[in-house]
């Protein structure tokens, strides 16, 4: 099959579209709660954190499919945060393009809250005493020394949670299905063209998957130099 026969057919593009908006959505998500959870985990009397922060590195570690598995279950037609999604949008969120980015989100969002976390660390304590000495508000050192100084650790996290995103496929299958044109994204769509034996399909995915893969992890490391 040749190249301009894949960039014109819409069962090979499809995947790709629906990857990256998946991709791009939980990148901004999980950036979202990284920045709300650690405003309110850096509290100096918040009691807790360290469960809480177990918590929120949990799906590194545990199987894709069981992270899958537990969004199934908390949010499935019969659980209670299913039916008020469903009252509410008139649908269900399992088999959807918004479960995929719930998923997506999910797994990204320990990269990114680490690489945030770790950033954070690194300025200097005394450019908050100074801060709070000039009658400074916590959001406002926030904004103003925290966000600024802790630039490239963001980037970093970002673009480890939009590869981490983009992989995703445990999860996704499980709580998002493979819907062509609505939540098939490129992993699990190479899983299908193997069983189907599409491997020209499969190689051009792969390819492209690698190739993300491999400027992104180039992008990190010259961030971190």
């Amino acid at each position: 099959m040749t190249l301009a026969h894949l960039l014109t057919d819409e069962n090979f593009i499809s995947p790709i579209v629906i990857s990256l908006k998946v991709a791009i959505s939980a990148t901004l998500l999980s950036f979202i709660l990284a920045l709300i959870l650690h405003f309110l985990l850096s509290g100096k009397y918040f009691r807790g954190k360290t469960i809480l922060e177990a918590i929120i590195m949990m799906p590194m570690v545990l199987p894709p499919t069981v992270v899958g598995f537990i969004l199934l279950i908390t949010f499935g037609k019969e659980s209670f945060a299913g039916k008020v999604i469903t009252a509410v949008f008139h649908q269900p969120i399992i088999f959807t393009i918004y479960a995929a980015i719930t998923a997506s989100t999910l797994v990204a969002l320990p990269l990114m809250y680490q690489s945030l976390k770790i950033g954070i660390e690194q300025i200097p304590s005394s450019l908050y005493h100074v801060a709070q000495i000039d009658g400074a508000s916590r959001i406002r050192m926030f904004t103003r020394i925290t966000l600024p100084l802790s630039k490239a650790a963001i980037l970093t996290g970002i673009l480890l949670s939009f590869a981490r995103a983009i992989g995703e496929f445990g999860a996704t299958l499980i709580f998002a299905g493979n819907i062509p044109g609505i939540t098939e994204t490129m992993p699990t769509a190479i899983y299908v063209a193997i069983e189907n034996n599409h491997m020209d399909y499969a190689y051009a995915w792969v390819f492209i998957m690698i190739t993300m893969s491999f400027v992104m992890m180039i992008a990190t490391q010259v961030l971190r130099k």
